[in-house]
């Protein structure tokens, strides 16, 4: 027999190629499976394509490496069948990986197939070598060859299933098992050239392809189709991952849009859209099951007061904490939604009315002890109304009405409690609905009427102008103070259409008292918080303000304490755009909010308004007259004029004026009335405080109401 040897650097060339194969293999099964449609089945080909000319590449380069000393040619018939078998053999086993699942029932069979075809291949390639007379070949190294063959298949596709997905921590793993799979396949390729003998009689014919050049040629295209595949492949990966990258962070977006669209903000808990759905869902359930179910609507008692006196942000962290308390007590089926501002409503499955009494008892209870917010300790307590399905109402209109009657109801007995629906509730709650329902329609009417209250230069004269208050003339009701339909606005967000409405109003009327000569007075208007909020409010005030010819100058906009210390740096913002524009800013209720002093200097404010409370009580020793002083002696440095409103004593009025105080309003120097009083007061000559106390028209009980 013939002794053969090999040349080294093929033979290096030949496990390069191998390994760069089964790193095509690991590379290409995970674009097959990441791909779906034409794209898989295009990397499916092009992957076998690929692979299949890689093996084919590594087995012809080791044949080319043996040397028997002497020129080797080769049959291109079967030179050619092999390399389809090989790329038929790698199709097939992207094929198997591919799949969702790779079972044992299917991995044997397929290392079966797989591993005859590598052998055919192998041989096949060998049957090419145009020799006389033909190979001897050792049976032992045959099977050896095989082994090697179907136990490199097997661990390839188990390797290939398992290494296919997109990963950072695959690539390092993945070069590995290329490693392996490259020296097994090269080491069964090495096995069956091993079994090959060649008797000394051997005779080479030459009409094939020639082997001098074929190992050149052969190397390049295999490295260069390897190559290029690889190339392509990461490319795809990389521009598939940046895609996926997009694609999971358009549905994060989505998540997020999704939760902010069902779920509060703040809290965290549904919204009232969720709610909603919940309950249709839990109404279903009950008619098909039979489960009854409560609802309770909750209400903080006390937490209007504490939102005033310490801002937004410590209301807002309140809230969070009543939330996390609440929770705590529920079990089982349940859904806790906030609906707005300091209302939960809480939906949860009972079996009797007395789960649900004892249910409403423990969310009371665990409200009803301090809340510890650093540096502040707050109380508030917990209304609770009570509806049952199906007893208390068949749609979740009506459960939800009769809950909210049931906790109003709560609040009028006394608060910190909860009580049951009954029937006789509905007729509170029914004269609400009706008053909100009236409110929509009270623009379109034109039943709203604004009074205005004289503005006095301390200590009694003259008048310097006006303050608009917000009046509704109810069609059944009569003339309705603000402090019954203003919370309502607020509730429903009509406040905005209504304080738009007071600001063209005051501005028209304004306009026509300076026609009648009266140009040296000004008006001032109020602002709630929501309107403040407003990002067109800037622009409403000065289309307001050009519509009537209006001096800016003229018109006073009072904004409470608390609403510009909610968010002082939109205050700022918001403020000095109006004063840039002419429009005079003033800060109401002073003293009843929680201001700081840092913002409050860069306000751009012309005047402080002492709130009414600390002149009721207003003597020369008492805690009132010592903040009123501080008031004052901090407006003076800060040049702003002090308004004191609620000046109802000859008393107050004096001593006011010692104190310096600018403005004086209030029922002793003047009771709100209406533009028509006012003029015909100014044609008798009766504009001055004691002619206009004398003539005022409105009734002591509005003494104390909420203004606008």
């Amino acid at each position: 027999m013939l002794v053969s040897q090999y040349n080294q650097i093929l033979v290096v060339i030949s496990f390069i190629v191998a390994i760069l194969a089964a790193y095509t293999a690991l590379n290409m099964a995970a674009r097959v499976a990441g791909s779906q449609g034409v794209a898989a089945r295009v990397w499916l080909a092009g992957g076998g394509v690929s692979m299949g000319i890689g093996v084919w590449a590594m087995h012809f380069i080791g044949m080319l490496a043996m040397d028997l000393s002497m020129s080797m040619s080769y049959n291109a018939t079967l030179t050619v069948l092999s390399m389809i078998i090989a790329i038929s053999s790698s199709m097939f086993a992207l094929w198997l990986v591919s799949g969702e699942q790779l079972h044992l029932r299917r991995l044997l069979p397929g290392a079966v197939v797989m591993g005859a075809g590598i052998v055919t291949m192998h041989y096949t390639g060998m049957a090419a070598l145009e020799v006389t007379p033909g190979i001897v070949w050792d049976k032992t190294w045959m099977a050896i060859s095989v082994g090697i063959a179907l136990a490199a298949s097997l661990a390839a596709l188990w390797l290939t299933f398992r290494l296919r997905q997109e990963a950072a921590r695959m690539a390092l793993m993945r070069l590995g098992a290329a490693i392996t799979m490259g020296i097994a396949i090269a080491g069964m390729h090495y096995a069956g050239m091993e079994a090959a003998q060649f008797p000394m009689s051997t005779m080479v014919h030459h009409h094939g392809i020639n082997g001098s050049w074929l190992a050149i040629l052969v190397s390049v295209v295999a490295l260069a189709i390897l190559g290029i595949t690889l190339l392509v492949s990461m490319f795809d990966a990389r521009l598939q991952a940046r895609t996926s990258l997009l694609a999971s962070s358009l549905a994060e977006a989505n998540r997020e849009l999704a939760q902010l669209a069902l779920h509060d903000t703040l809290t965290r808990l549904p919204n009232r859209i969720l709610l909603e759905d919940r309950l249709d869902q839990a109404i279903s359930k009950a008619d098909r099951e039979g489960s009854p179910f409560a609802l309770m609507f909750m209400d903080l008692d006390g937490f209007k007061t504490v939102n005033d006196a310490y801002g937004h942000d410590v209301g807002d962290n309140l809230l969070v904490a009543v939330t996390q308390r609440l929770l705590l007590q529920l079990k089982g089926q349940y859904t806790l939604a906030r609906i707005g501002g300091d209302e939960f409503v809480l939906l949860a499955e009972t079996t009797t009315p007395d789960d649900a009494a004892s249910l409403a008892n423990s969310l009371v209870r665990v409200i009803d002890s301090p809340f510890h917010l650093d540096p502040y300790e707050l109380m508030v307590t917990l209304s609770i109304g009570i509806a049952l399905y199906p007893h208390d109402g068949k749609t979740d209109r009506e459960l939800m009405f009769n809950a909210d009657a049931a906790m109003y109801h709560t609040k009028h007995m006394g608060r910190n409690g909860y009580h049951f629906f009954q029937p006789s509730m509905n007729t509170l709650a029914q004269t609400h609905l009706q008053l909100m329902n009236d409110l929509w329609q009270a623009i379109d009417r034109n039943e709203l009427r604004l009074l205005y209250q004289p503005k006095f230069h301390a200590p009694a004269g003259p008048v310097i102008g006006f303050e608009a208050l917000l009046r509704w003339q109810h069609p059944k009701q009569g003339l309705l103070p603000p402090d019954l339909f203003l919370p309502l606005a607020e509730k429903t967000g009509l406040i905005i259409p209504i304080g738009n409405w007071v600001i063209d109003e005051a501005c028209r009327q304004l306009r026509e008292w300076h026609l009648q000569g009266h140009t040296d007075w000004s008006m001032a208007v109020n602002l709630s918080t929501l309107q403040f909020e407003q990002p067109s409010l800037v622009k409403t005030v000065l289309d307001c303000l050009t519509r009537h010819s209006v001096p800016p100058g003229m018109l006073i906009l009072e904004v409470t304490e608390t609403t510009a210390m909610s968010n002082p740096d939109e205050s700022v913002r918001v403020l000095t755009a109006l004063t840039d524009a002419g429009v005079k800013a003033s800060i109401d209720d002073f003293g009843t909010g929680y201001s700081s002093l840092l913002y409050l200097k860069r306000l751009p404010a012309c005047e402080l308004k002492i709130d009414r409370a600390f002149v009721k009580e207003l003597s020369g020793e008492s805690e009132d007259a010592t903040i009123v002083s501080a008031i004052i002696a901090l407006a003076k440095t800060l040049n702003l004029k002090v308004v004191a409103e609620g000046v109802e004593t000859a008393a107050q009025q004096t001593f006011l004026t010692e104190l310096g105080c600018n403005t004086l309003q209030g029922y002793l120097l003047g009771k709100p009335i209406t533009a028509q009083a006012i003029m015909e007061q100014c044609q008798h000559g009766e504009m001055s405080p004691s002619r206009m106390q004398s003539r005022g028209c409105i009734v002591e009980h509005w003494r104390h109401s909420s203004d606008i």
